[in-house]
């Protein structure tokens, strides 16, 4: 008596081995599910990388003016020295700058978006005011205006 054993080509059934249309379009489906929830977690997560570039940068900004002042007494050009945001300062995609005219006791600072975080921008100003104002084309869930804070997360001042 011979015992033969099944070729290995061939599954118990006769059949051959591999995945179904069905299968193949259920995995598709779970893959799409999963990538609809994840992408905008994600793209809030990047976003909120980039806005620390933007609050740090008028940060630091604020404290290099406050610096002139204390040397200069003034927030204007004085003795030969120009104040630090007569520059234009790039962090991250943002470009600081003083968008009005600087008095001798008052400045306000402005953080930009561009790129990804077109839509952004951020104020503070020599008393430390902090303003948001977060308009379209910046993603739905973030657009926001904020008086008197920072807005570092979607939706929330």
């Amino acid at each position: 008596m011979t015992i033969r054993s099944p070729s290995s080509h061939e599954s118990p059934a006769g059949r051959s081995a591999g995945f179904t249309l069905i299968e193949l379009m259920v995995t598709l489906a779970i893959v799409a599910i999963l990538a609809a929830i994840a992408y905008p977690s994600y793209r809030n997560y990047v976003l909120r990388g980039q806005v620390v570039n933007a609050t740090d940068g008028l940060s630091a900004m604020s404290a290099n003016m406050e610096r002139y002042f204390q040397d200069n007494r003034t927030y204007i050009a004085a003795n030969g020295f120009t104040p630090p945001c007569s520059t234009v300062a790039t962090f991250g995609s943002f470009t600081v700058s003083c968008p009005t005219v600087l008095t001798a006791t008052t400045y306000t600072l402005q953080a930009v978006g561009a790129g990804g975080t077109n839509g952004f921008t951020y104020t503070i100003d020599q008393a430390g005011n902090q303003t948001t104002s977060i308009v379209a084309p910046a993603p739905s869930g973030w657009v926001i205006a904020c008086p008197s804070t920072w807005s570092t997360k979607a939706g929330q001042c």
